[in-house]
């Protein structure tokens, strides 16, 4: 956000700081402005820490790397409800600030939101892949200031060309779960449009984000996909591609399971008990892999420390990775990664077609505690996304 100090209008533009001897302008589109409205939280709780300000300063490039966009439209995602009870704090703050120059709390106000599809605004000195007026999404990291807000910053690396074929409001839908999901199944699983021909995946908790987009894209790439998720939810999976569907409520998911062949790969989105039954449906000693997005890193971290914590998470993982590589399966946990690069590739996929968003509801921006609660209460088919222009 901007420093403290004597703050420039349009008329005689904000300085934007790159750097010692460096500068850039940035002109906005509302005369004289030099705060935004967003959603904010001054400390972690439920869902009364949200609060609307309207005197927040206005971001700007610190680096010759980012970019200025103007937000709008975003989503919200799990992770958004579990930060704003402080899930993941110890690690977040390290990460916002590795020397621990800052006082505890520093973090506040904390703007939350992940996803953002807009408008570049304004470019650092080495960015020269987007200009002002680009139609562009991004999934902003957790450790950076959200998205729920009339402007935000992002690195250059972070954010690609919106999908032509859709609106702001369905792009918002898919960054952070599309690159969740990415990270996930290519990256930590070995999977691509090269070698999904014929493989058997199972997907654990299908019908949320991240499932609904490891659908689509496993059957872009040519893979079988057997989808987990409760009955209301059927004709949706199957919509998106889903070749066998199993209803967790009509019965015991693994003897629902145990009728059908073994699978090459398991994505988990579900976690829990899932976990000591999941692997015994993997191919043995052929390359299968099981891989898990509920993970105890940032919990161990919150719980035990930062030093203590991931002293812990390395213990836990090496020793689940070598217990099951000696039943003949790979065991392996996934993180969401941004990356500009990625989106560009499920841009692609979107305007051919093969990718579509999946979107529960939208809500103004005026209405987000509303959205925090539909997302909080669980069962969403699809995103939550937030109209910050309150445009569909």
């Amino acid at each position: 956000m901007l420093p403290p100090g004597p703050l420039l209008c349009r008329a005689a533009p904000a300085c934007l700081l790159l750097g010692p001897g460096c500068a850039r302008w940035l002109s906005l589109s509302c005369p004289r402005q030099v705060v935004m409205p967003a959603w904010v939280i001054n400390r972690y709780g439920q869902n009364n820490v949200l609060q609307l300000a309207n005197n927040i300063l206005l971001p700007f490039i610190r680096l010759p790397s980012e970019v200025v966009i103007r937000v709008h439209a975003a989503s919200l995602n799990p992770i958004d409800v579990n930060m704003r009870s402080g899930y993941g704090a110890a690690a977040l703050n390290i990460r916002r600030d590795p020397l621990k120059i800052k006082t505890t709390g520093d973090e506040f106000p904390l703007i939350l939101g992940r996803d953002v599809s807009g408008v570049v605004m304004e470019c650092g000195l080495s960015v020269s892949y987007f200009k002002p007026g680009d139609e562009v999404w991004a999934a902003i990291p957790p450790w950076k200031q959200g998205t729920l807000s009339e402007f935000v910053v992002a690195s250059g690396n972070e954010v690609s060309l919106k999908p032509k074929s859709l609106s702001h409001t369905e792009a918002a839908a898919l960054p952070y779960v599309g690159l969740t999901a990415w990270s996930a199944m290519n990256q930590t699983g070995g999977l691509n449009q090269n070698n999904c021909a014929g493989k058997r995946i199972l997907i654990l908790g299908a019908s949320g984000g991240v499932g609904t987009f490891a659908i689509q894209l496993m059957k872009a790439w040519g893979a079988h996909v057997t989808a987990v998720c409760s009955r209301d939810a059927k004709s949706l999976v199957t919509k998106l591609g889903a070749d066998d569907v199993i209803d967790y409520k009509s019965g015991d998911t693994e003897e629902q399971l145990k009728l059908l062949p073994l699978f090459d790969f398991i994505l988990d989105n579900v976690g829990g008990s899932t976990e000591k039954w999941a692997l015994n449906f993997l191919k043995r000693w052929s390359g299968a892999t099981y891989v898990t997005l509920v993970t105890p890193f940032l919990l161990n971290m919150d719980r035990l420390g930062v030093a203590d914590g991931m002293l812990q998470t390395g213990i836990t993982m090496s020793t689940k990775a070598v217990k099951h590589l000696c039943k003949g399966v790979h065991y392996r946990w996934a993180f969401f990664t941004p990356s500009g690069v990625f989106l560009d590739e499920i841009a692609e996929l979107v305007n051919s077609g093969k990718i579509h968003p999946v979107i529960d509801e939208v809500f103004s921006f005026s209405e987000v505690p509303k959205a925090f609660l539909k997302v909080e209460q669980g069962h969403a088919r699809g995103k939550i996304v937030i109209n910050v222009l309150n445009k569909i």
